[in-house]
């Protein structure tokens, strides 16, 4: 039997129907992100969520954007803000919230909560409570791989209120040094937790002090800037080029964590970021361009909404983990000697 082959579409027809596509996937990630998060501030008033829990909405663009510019074999090093991240690095949702809930079938078995997400599989390492600590362990990473001869890109996620730690002075200037296949990506929200930018850098310039360090370094805006930004950046270290440094301006819409009463931001400054807010700018554009309808956007909440509510009931039902487990992984096993 002679196979029937469909007609193809002209290059230049396919082309923007592939680009209508990857927007349209960028605003589904996105969205995804910030429902999520969202459940989870309704789960966390009703102590079904316990702990502490620090909020990326708002910042969005930055965690999709950058991770559509990675492969699969690159590795993630993410803060204690890293929903979002895990997120778009592909780590299911349900693992996620069953971490959130301290079920066993948590991608850190239950024992991390919202700050200690961990997926190997996914090379998506933490998930870092100590601002500024994921940044050491990037470090050794990359080295790892520059070691083994591996073209791989180990991409680290801080916030500006890192600039304060010598952790971020050490890595840059080791990996400038050793040329490590290092991406640097600061989330610049403009607060150290609640202290602003201005009151705790001399130079507000994050990526002119970066660049001072020898590796290559720019800002950033805009969820399409952030992946061409990423993309080339990404590029750029696996072509052997040393570290890269991109400084991402954001801003968190929420408080620092849900502890935080938010008393040091002007209410009119978070009103004003919130006309830049990135998913419902990406979402307007769509439907400026037609590739969005009401109905596809309905069609699209009503998807995530049911895969969140998979998630929630998922962790519910969920074991603990038992009482007789609780040392394991705490100490390496004993290996028996000759």
């Amino acid at each position: 039997m002679t196979a029937t082959r469909m007609p193809r579409a002209p290059r230049s027809a396919a082309r923007p129907n592939r680009q209508a596509a990857h927007r349209l996937a960028l605003l589904e990630s996105m969205l995804r992100v910030r429902r999520f998060e969202e459940r989870c501030v309704e789960l966390y008033s009703a102590a079904r969520i316990r702990g502490f829990m620090h909020l990326y909405i708002g910042e969005e663009a930055v965690a999709v954007g950058v991770n559509e510019a990675l492969r699969d074999d690159d590795a993630v090093v993410s803060t204690y803000r890293e929903h979002g991240h895990a997120l778009a690095r592909g780590v299911p949702a349900e693992a996620i919230m069953a971490e959130m809930f301290g079920k066993v079938t948590g991608c850190s078995r239950g024992r991390g909560g919202s700050m200690h997400l961990f997926d190997a599989g996914r090379r998506f390492y933490g998930g870092n409570a100590i601002v500024g600590g994921g940044l050491p362990l990037a470090a050794g990473l990359a080295l790892a791989d520059r070691m083994t001869g591996r073209n791989r890109v180990t991409c680290c996620f801080f916030g500006d209120g890192a600039f304060a730690e010598g952790e971020f002075h050490e890595t840059a200037n080791l990996a400038a040094l050793w040329q490590l296949p290092l991406l640097l990506v600061c989330e610049n929200n403009l607060y150290a937790m609640g202290t602003a930018l201005s009151r705790h850098q001399a130079q507000t310039d994050l990526a002119l002090r970066a660049a001072g360090y020898g590796m290559v370094s720019w800002a950033v805006d805009g969820v399409f800037a952030v992946e061409d930004a990423a993309r080339k950046a990404a590029e750029g270290v696996r072509a052997g080029t040393g570290p890269h440094f991109l400084e991402m301006h954001t801003y968190r819409f929420r408080a620092h964590s849900m502890y935080d009463p938010d008393r040091y931001r002007d209410k009119t400054e978070i009103e004003h970021w919130k006309e830049r807010d990135p998913v419902e700018g990406l979402a307007r554009r769509l439907r400026e361009a037609k590739e969005l309808t009401d109905k596809a956007r309905t069609a699209l909440e009503d998807r995530l909404a049911s895969e969140i509510d998979r998630a929630v009931e998922a962790a519910d039902q969920a074991p603990e983990e038992p009482a007789e487990d609780l040392l394991k992984y705490v100490t390496s096993p004993e290996v028996s000697r000759p």
